[in-house]
């Protein structure tokens, strides 16, 4: 019998993080796709829990961060345990030697939380309509790419071999997502490996509901005692607590049972006492660090997540990166099948998710030495040693360190820190308060760019009180319309491709609406209404103060600045104003232009 054959754009092969997020952005695109998914329903329970800032950051981009901030555990404190010299003889005994911020403020204006994984694929599932294109109970069997169609960009030059209920099943895509996990079939059939290692160190996880008199357990804690080390992460919910327990060298995984891991804890925590009132879930594991050799095959079959990077939990780096995989991914196959972007902006993604991939597998490796109780004894690294590193690696656990190498995509220039010096090309925007100009509303900037697949060129105008300034904004408004024409296909909304936002350093009680170019106020939406939400002001605001923008972003404002910021929020160009028309060459490196132009 004839295998069924269907054909879609880009087919997802795993319905985890990353492959739900590249999803979002798709559905966002309007792309064709299907997601193959081998369990039988969506994710029930998720063995991952930390959400970064970075991450949170993402979900209020695409809108949907409100139901993760109210269900989730916000993590503000991290307490440092160790053994306590002045316990009686042969008494092994703890005590707090610290407390720190577990996240520094201007790291991110949003907070470290936890919940569930299962529950943060629900949010994500829940942007892809009312029915998903989700087959659930499918396993992939393999995958082949044709070579020589691969060259022509409207072949579906790649296929997927697949089996549901017996029956197989063919998909002919022009993308593949490798979104299937450390036991990868994608990866397997295209015969990249993983390489890495592991160690005999066997880590211990579990989500208790405890009956204990220690007195940080619904903090982050960090307990370095004679018997081993335990990481404490208070669940969502006000009881459940999740412990990351050491063993006992010499253990072997095959060896735990719950007995025994609960054993060993209680012997960390003496003097305390700790009882297990349910065990919600367990498991144990080896710490082991592996990256997949190759991330793509022909630039038409992509890895991401677990398929191409795996390591220890400890810093809770796992969900997190493998979902900003897939919200790396997902807008550029947005622009590319969308005919916005030339193929070659698909290089991209190997470019800078491997060196990303590469920089978590050493930061991992070394992070988790700090939970070895005999490297830390070998080495002489002390309570206070581990405390401090831990908090030096706050920016890198908060996922806020990525920092991607110049591309198509990002452009670094030898003056960038001349015209912004707190803006860094290759890194995430960061945000700022300021005052709405058209309501008087205190917001961050971010929250005016919102992660529907346009490009944002963010003007620092300086003060339009000054003639000087208004004049010369009018001139760059002029060439910025003319930048967003070329490359915004006849009928579309002329904010759809490049947006714009404009920060004005004025008190905008004396600045009317008039003075405002019309580029930053463009006629838009279903309604053709004129949009006046795109303008900004480092003003005093009513009730939140004053953000000092133009300082947290280190602009001049007699100077200005143009701030090219990609559809995933990190600096694509840092350009000085008299510098406008570089703006259009940057866009002319990658996006297709149109009958307009």
């Amino acid at each position: 019998m004839t295998p069924a054959t269907e054909k879609v754009d880009v087919l997802i092969c795993g319905s985890g993080s990353a492959g739900l997020c590249a999803a979002v952005w798709l559905a966002r695109f309007g792309i064709s796709y299907k997601i193959l998914e081998r369990r039988d329903g969506p994710l029930k329970i998720g063995q991952a829990d930390g959400v970064q800032t970075r991450t949170v950051e993402i979900f209020d981009s695409f809108g949907i961060a409100e139901d993760l901030l109210k269900e989730a555990y916000h993590v503000l404190e991290v307490a440092f345990w160790a053994p306590d010299p002045d316990a009686e003889a042969g008494v092994q005994g703890i005590r707090r030697t610290k407390y720190a911020a577990d996240k520094e403020t201007e790291i991110s204006h949003q907070p470290h939380v936890i919940l569930n994984q299962a529950r943060l694929n629900a949010l994500m599932m829940g942007e892809l309509g009312a029915a998903p294109p989700v087959e659930y109970e499918c396993e992939v069997k393999g995958v082949e790419v044709d070579e020589a169609a691969a060259k022509d960009a409207d072949a579906y030059a790649v296929r997927v071999t697949a089996a549901k209920g017996g029956k197989d099943m063919i998909y002919q895509a022009k993308y593949v997502l490798g979104c299937d996990g450390a036991h990868s079939v994608i990866r397997r059939s295209l015969g990249f490996k993983m390489v890495g290692d592991s160690t005999d160190s066997v880590w211990g996880v579990m989500d208790i509901y405890p009956r204990t008199n220690f007195p940080d357990i619904r903090k982050k804690c960090v307990i370095n005692s004679a018997a081993g080390s335990i990481l404490i992460v208070p669940r969502e919910g006000d009881s459940m607590v999740r412990f990351y327990t050491e063993l006992p060298e010499g253990t072997k995984v095959s060896d735990v049972s719950l007995e025994s891991l609960q054993s060993h804890a209680r012997k960390v925590f003496s003097p305390y006492t700790m009882d297990f009132a349910e065990t919600f879930w367990w498991s144990a594991y080896a710490i082991g660090q592996r990256r997949a050799d190759f991330f793509h095959r022909d630039f038409r079959v992509f890895l991401t997540g677990d398929a191409c990077h795996t390591h220890s939990p400890k810093a809770g780096q796992g969900m997190n990166v493998s979902l900003q995989d897939g919200h790396n991914i997902g807008w550029k196959l947005g622009m590319v099948l969308k005919g916005l972007a030339r193929p070659e902006l698909m290089e991209s993604y190997v470019l800078e998710r491997e060196r990303t991939a590469t920089e978590l597998i050493e930061f991992d490796r070394g992070f988790t030495k700090l939970f070895n109780s005999k490297y830390r004894e070998e080495n002489g690294i002390t309570p206070q040693n581990v405390a401090e590193q831990f908090v030096k690696a706050g920016r890198y656990t908060a996922g806020q360190a990525v920092r991607y190498d110049e591309s198509a995509v990002t452009t670094i220039g030898e003056h960038d820190k001349e015209v912004a010096s707190r803006v860094t090309v290759g890194m995430r925007f960061p945000s700022a308060q300021l005052v709405r100009f058209c309501d008087a509303k205190a917001m961050h900037l971010v929250k005016g760019l919102p992660a529907d697949g346009q490009w944002y060129v963010v003007v620092f105008s300086g003060d339009l009180a000054q003639p000087e300034v208004a004049s010369r904004l009018k001139e760059i408004s002029q060439s910025l319309e003319q930048t967003a024409r070329r490359f915004t296909p006849a009928g579309d909304y002329p904010d759809s491709v490049i947006d714009r936002v404009l920060v004005i350093a004025s008190d905008r009680t004396k600045v009317e609406q008039e003075e405002i170019p019309e580029f930053f106020t463009p006629v838009t939406g279903k309604w053709g209404m004129k949009s006046i939400t795109k303008v900004f002001a480092d003003d005093e605001s009513y009730n939140s103060g004053h953000g000092h923008a133009y300082e947290a972003y280190g602009v001049d404002p007699q100077r200005g600045a143009l701030v090219v910021v990609r559809p995933d929020h990190y600096v694509a160009k840092v350009a000085a104003l008299s510098e406008v028309d570089s703006i259009r060459q940057f866009f002319d490196g990658f996006l297709v232009p149109t009958s307009q132009s």
